[in-house]
C-alpha cells in the first residue's frame, strides 16, 4: 500500500479527511487496481488514446480539469481551445507547478511530454510555435482519459447599486471546500 502522509483531521463541510496518499510511492500493482486497463496504459505507461475518441475533445463545459489518477487540478476550461487535432487542447496549465515538462525524443521527433507534478502520470505533450491564436502560442495536447472534468455551477450574485446582476460560475473544490469564481457575466 502507498505510504500515507501524517494523518490529519481537516473539517470539510461535515466530512473529515483523515489521511492523504503519497502517490509517488504507489507501486504498479496499486495503480493497476486504481485505474482501468486503458487509463493505466495512457497514464502510467505513456500511451495515447486514439484521436477524436476522447470524452473531452469537443467539450465546452466550464469547470476545472483534474488528473484522473490523483485528482490534482491541472487546467481550467477557459484555457481550453479548439485546435481540431483530435485531443483536448489548452494554452496554459492552471499553474506552472501543476505539471512537469520532459523532453521526449521518441518516434523520431522532438516533443515535450507533460506529466502531472503530483503523481507523475503521463498527460500528453505540449507543442509551441504552431500559430494558434492563443495568449501563449502553446498547445497542451492532453489525453481525455488522463483528465476528469469538475463542472462549474451557476450562481446569481447581485451587484449593489448598479441595477445589474452578475452570473458567476463557481467551482466548489471537493478537497478543500473552497469556492472559486471562474467567469462572470454581467446582465443589465
Amino acid at each position: 500500500m502507498a505510504q500515507l502522509l501524517k494523518p490529519t483531521e481537516i473539517p470539510l463541510r461535515g466530512r473529515r479527511i483523515t489521511r492523504m496518499t503519497d502517490f509517488s510511492l504507489m507501486a504498479d500493482d496499486q495503480w493497476r487496481k486504481r485505474l482501468s486497463k486503458e487509463e493505466y496504459r495512457v497514464l502510467r505507461e505513456g500511451g495515447t488514446e486514439a484521436p477524436h475518441t476522447g470524452e473531452y475533445t469537443n467539450t465546452t463545459t466550464e469547470g476545472i480539469y483534474s488528473c484522473r489518477a490523483c485528482g490534482a487540478e491541472l487546467f481550467r476550461s477557459n484555457q481550453k481551445f479548439s485546435s481540431h487535432c483530435g485531443w483536448p487542447s489548452f494554452f496554459s496549465p492552471l499553474a506552472g507547478d501543476k505539471i512537469i515538462e520532459v523532453e521526449d525524443n521518441s518516434l523520431g521527433m522532438r516533443r515535450v511530454e507533460v506529466l502531472c507534478a503530483n503523481c507523475k502520470s503521463h498527460l500528453g505533450h505540449v507543442f509551441e510555435g504552431e500559430g494558434y491564436d492563443t495568449p501563449t502560442d502553446l498547445r497542451y495536447c492532453i489525453n481525455s482519459i488522463s483528465l476528469t472534468l469538475e463542472p462549474a455551477e451557476w450562481r446569481p450574485v447581485p451587484r449593489r447599486g448598479s441595477g445589474q446582476g452578475v452570473d458567476q460560475r463557481r467551482h466548489l473544490d471537493p478537497r478543500s471546500g473552497e469556492e472559486r469564481g471562474l467567469l462572470a457575466h454581467v446582465h443589465p
